[in-house]
C-alpha cells in the first residue's frame, strides 16, 4: 500500500522525534504520577523506533541516488527501471521473478 509507503517517510521526518519529545513533556506535566518507569520506556522505545526509521529511509534514499545515477550512465539500461522503487512490494518481486526467469 503506498499509504504506508508515505507514512513511514512522514515519520523519517525530524519534527516526528520533536513530537515525540512533546508528547514526553506533556505526559510529564499531566500526569506526573502516571509516568514512572513504563512511561520512560514507552519514549524511549518510540525514539529508537523514529531513529531507526530515519536512518534506513537515509540508507534507503542514498542507495536510491547511487542506483538512479548508474541506470543514467548506462546506455543499455531499461529507463523504467528508475521508477521501480515507486511501485508496490508484490509489483517490484513479480519484476524481479521475470528478470530471474530471463537470465
Amino acid at each position: 500500500m503506498q499509504l504506508l509507503t508515505n507514512f513511514g517517510m512522514w515519520l523519517s521526518r525530524p519534527w516526528a522525534t520533536g513530537a515525540v519529545c512533546l508528547y514526553a513533556l506533556l505526559w510529564v506535566i499531566f500526569a506526573p504520577d502516571q509516568f514512572g518507569w513504563h512511561g520512560l520506556a514507552t519514549i524511549a522505545t518510540l525514539l529508537m523506533t523514529l531513529f531507526i526509521q530515519r536512518s534506513e529511509h537515509r540508507d534507503t534514499q542514498a542507495i536510491h541516488a547511487k542506483l538512479d545515477e548508474l541506470l543514467r550512465a548506462n546506455d543499455e539500461a531499461k529507463n523504467q527501471l528508475t521508477n521501480l522503487d515507486q511501485k508496490e512490494p508484490e509489483q517490484v518481486e513479480k519484476y524481479r521473478a521475470e528478470a530471474r526467469e530471463r537470465e
